[in-house]
């Protein structure tokens, strides 16, 4: 091997140093995506934006509180992020963290939509109370960890059956996950919104709290009334007739899907040309 080789072996050296972190900070990024991370890591970024614009516009004061929230972020991303991290490292030993993953295929999703519709319009038609909440982008893996997981396939049956009185997994809520049941009987949290009607119980009350936290929809029917209502973003919608929550589940979860399926091909499709 001559001299002249190695400034080439070198560089290709570099080069493949650079791939490998970008590829690693890539699945980071992809494993915190689903996680309420996101949220903390736009707070982190706000933080370092803050500490650069009072360094150029020279406000001494609130450059060094910026100084000393950066200084010591290491820790506290430590303590913040540690349902995260101990996810991570789970998957990194399950040899998933590295793994493709996806969304839901459009006919998947429908086959979902239709299972909870059918379910819900059973369930009001006889009043027996029930609580669904569909993860969207904001990961629930801590709500999912306080119930029993199932890990089943979606069914009318199945939540026509884990709902009926008297029965172990009927307190509580149902997770679908990836158009999969992943755990039912799980706590969420409760609204503490002073603008909530004092006609409405628990179940309005968690569907709310949870719908404040993350980007999930939850599915509510009454057990006095059996009236069915969905929470999103904070905001309840009552009083909904069988085909309203069919349009609102197709938009939010059929539409939304073909949105970014319909995306990463164009973006395939600009790349390749």
């Amino acid at each position: 091997m001559g001299y002249e080789d190695i400034p080439v072996l070198h560089y290709l050296g570099i080069a493949v140093d650079i791939l490998l972190v970008w590829y690693v900070i890539y699945k980071l990024i992809m494993v915190a995506r689903g996680t309420k991370a996101v949220q903390l890591l736009k707070g982190i970024t706000v933080i370092i934006v803050v500490r650069m614009l009072s360094h150029y516009l020279g406000l001494k004061t609130l450059q060094w509180l910026m100084d000393q929230a950066l200084t010591w972020g290491f820790l506290a991303i430590i303590i913040i992020f540690q349902p995260e991290l101990r996810r991570a490292l789970e998957q990194l030993g399950r040899g998933r963290l590295f793994s493709r993953g996806g969304l839901p295929g459009e006919d998947s999703l429908e086959v979902t939509v239709e299972a909870i519709v059918k379910a819900t319009d059973y369930m009001a038609k006889r009043r027996i109370g029930a609580l669904m909440t569909i993860e969207k982008e904001t990961g629930m893996g801590d709500y999912i960890e306080t119930g029993i997981p199932l890990n089943s396939l979606i069914s009318s049956e199945l939540l026509i059956n884990i709902f009926i009185p008297n029965t172990p997994l009927h307190d509580g809520a149902v997770i679908i996950q990836k158009n999969q049941i992943a755990a039912a009987a799980c706590y969420l949290p409760l609204s503490e919104s002073p603008f909530i009607s004092k006609e409405l119980g628990t179940r309005h009350r968690a569907a709310l709290g949870i719908s404040e936290v993350t980007d999930s929809l939850t599915i509510i029917v009454s057990e006095e009334t059996g009236n069915v209502s969905v929470a999103r973003n904070g905001e309840l919608h009552r009083n909904l007739s069988q085909e309203n929550l069919r349009e609102i589940l197709e938009r939010e979860l059929v539409s939304t899907t073909k949105t970014v399926s319909s995306n990463r091909w164009q973006w395939r499709g600009k790349k390749n040309g």
